[in-house]
C-alpha cells in the first residue's frame, strides 16, 4: 500500500473510532492503570529520556514493574516468520502469568485495518509483533496519540510520544525504506530475549517512560 493511500485510511479511522466500541473487547478506554511495583535502579537513566531517544536499561531492572490483574492488551501481529513466532507466544505467556485480559488481532489481510480493530477494542496497551507492522503503524500512530503501542524486535523510524519500542542486536528492523538492520539474525529472537523484551517495554509504559527505544542487552 502507498504511503499516501495509508494516510488517508489513517484519517478515516478518526471519526470510525470516536465514540465506538466493537466486540470482542472493552466497551470504552479508561485511565492508564498504575503499575504495581517499581523498576530497580538503572531501569530509568539519571534524566528523563527525551523523546525518541534510546535507552539501555540495566538486565533485571525491570523485574519488580508488573501490570495489574485485569490489563488490557491487544496483541497485533503479522506473518508467521519463526522471530514473530517468538514474540507472539513471549507476549501470550507473559499475558498468562500476569493473568492480563489478552485479545489478539491478525493483520495479515489488512494492517491498517488490523491496527484500527485493535484501537476500537480500547485496550490499555496494543503490542506489536512482527516487521511488516511498522510501516503502517508509522501512519496510525501519530493519529491517535492517546492510544499507547508497544514495538518488541523492531522500532519506528520517528516514533511520536504514544510508541514504545524495545530492540537488541539482532533485531531494529525500521521501515521507512530503512528496512533491516545490518546486524540483522533471526536466531537472536529467543524466547529468554522475547520474555525480557516483553516485560521491559510493559514496565517502561506502565511508569511513564514512553516513547522511546529500550536497547537491550
Amino acid at each position: 500500500m502507498k504511503r499516501r493511500t495509508m494516510v488517508a485510511a489513517a484519517l478515516v479511522t478518526l471519526a470510525m473510532l470516536t465514540g465506538c466500541s466493537s466486540e470482542p473487547g472493552w466497551g470504552e478506554m479508561r485511565a492508564h492503570p498504575a503499575p504495581i511495583g517499581t523498576p530497580a535502579e538503572g531501569f530509568s537513566p539519571p534524566t528523563p529520556p527525551a523523546p525518541e531517544s534510546t535507552h539501555t536499561p540495566a538486565p533485571g531492572s525491570w523485574d519488580g514493574v508488573h501490570a495489574p490483574e485485569g490489563y488490557r492488551v491487544v496483541l497485533l501481529t503479522v506473518g508467521d516468520d519463526a522471530p514473530t513466532g517468538v514474540l507472539v507466544d513471549a507476549v501470550q505467556e507473559w499475558a498468562g502469568e500476569t493473568r492480563a485480559d489478552l485479545e489478539v488481532v491478525h493483520a495479515d489481510d489488512d494492517m491498517i485495518d488490523g491496527a484500527v480493530a485493535a484501537m476500537r477494542m480500547n485496550p490499555d496497551l496494543i503490542i506489536s509483533a512482527g516487521d511488516a507492522l511498522v510501516d503502517p503503524l508509522a501512519t496510525v500512530t501519530a493519529n491517535h496519540l492517546d492510544r499507547q503501542f508497544l514495538i518488541v524486535g523492531a522500532e519506528l523510524a520517528e516514533p511520536t510520544e504514544n510508541v514504545t519500542s524495545v530492540d537488541w542486536t539482532g533485531a531494529a528492523y525500521r521501515g521507512e525504506g530503512l528496512g533491516a538492520a545490518a546486524a540483522y539474525d533471526p536466531a537472536s529472537f529467543t524466547p529468554a530475549r522475547a520474555a525480557a523484551a516483553v516485560r521491559a517495554g510493559v514496565a517502561s509504559v506502565l511508569t511513564g517512560q514512553r516513547g522511546i527505544v529500550l536497547w537491550m542487552r
